[in-house]
């Protein structure tokens, strides 16, 4: 969750007024460097994707955020700036310990939950968003049932992490054990989580996601009838389906 505190620009040299760079091995931290070309233009893909989850309703203001992960570094959506004002001057990246080494603006306050996907699977892409229905389900249920078999794309029945703080080290390990072979989760009365080997493929779990849990509020609306539900049987069968969809070669 990228906090809403109207401080925009704050750098992340809590002093002030000391040299970023120096500051920086003072505090026993790598040196900020510029930008790669691979990850400029990485960034401007996590630009993209963050004005994206706006665009499409997934967030609000500046709630949620997004990472993808380049070779050792981390590029991440920065705490509190609206995601139109990000320019290509403002990249924001980490290592995998959280140190910062490119940018002066301060990461997202979801940084341990980004960094735990990175150090404990092979994504390279995180997006966690506050998608209105997604929460929604979050606040209800340990598990979103098995309305569609697009369930099937993020790794079987999409389970519920249990509410901690955001930006919390115990918030990162339940989702962690939510996403136990899965690439995508629910953060319960917080908002989603998905990961992949793209920006793109993050993206569009997370679309999903939100889509099936829109699906089931919907059916589960209507008074008198309960929506039916796959079996696990039915969900493996989809799951060998989708080994072999999409075009070859």
């Amino acid at each position: 969750m990228a906090e809403q505190r109207g401080d925009e620009r704050r750098t992340a040299d809590v002093r002030g007024s000391a040299d970023v760079e120096g500051s920086a091995a003072d505090a026993g931290e790598p040196p900020r460097r510029a930008a790669r070309p691979e990850e400029a233009r990485a960034w401007d893909d996590l630009v993209t994707t963050a004005r994206r989850t706006v665009s499409d309703g997934l967030v609000v203001g500046t709630s949620g955020n997004v990472s993808v992960r380049v070779g050792d570094t981390v590029l991440v959506t920065p705490s509190g700036v609206p995601y139109d004002r990000l320019t290509p001057d403002d990249v924001t990246g980490v290592d995998l310990h959280g140190r910062q080494v490119l940018g002066t603006l301060v990461p997202t306050s979801e940084l341990p939950m980004h960094l735990a996907v990175y150090r404990t699977t092979g994504a390279l892409a995180v997006v966690h968003t506050h998608a209105v229905h997604a929460t929604a389900v979050s606040t209800l249920v340990t598990e979103l049932p098995l309305i569609h078999y697009m369930a099937a794309a993020l790794g079987g029945p999409v389970r519920v992490a249990p509410y901690a703080p955001y930006g919390s080290d115990e918030l990162a390990e339940n989702m962690l054990q939510a996403l136990a072979g899965r690439s995508g989760c629910l953060l319960q009365n917080h908002g989603t989580l998905t990961h992949g080997s793209t920006l793109a493929q993050a993206y569009d779990r997370t679309a999903q996601l939100e889509w099936m849990c829109r699906l089931w509020l919907t059916a589960s609306s209507v008074p008198g009838l309960t929506p039916s539900l796959l079996s696990r049987e039915q969900l493996t069968e989809v799951e060998e389906r989708l080994r072999g969809y999409g075009q070859r070669g």
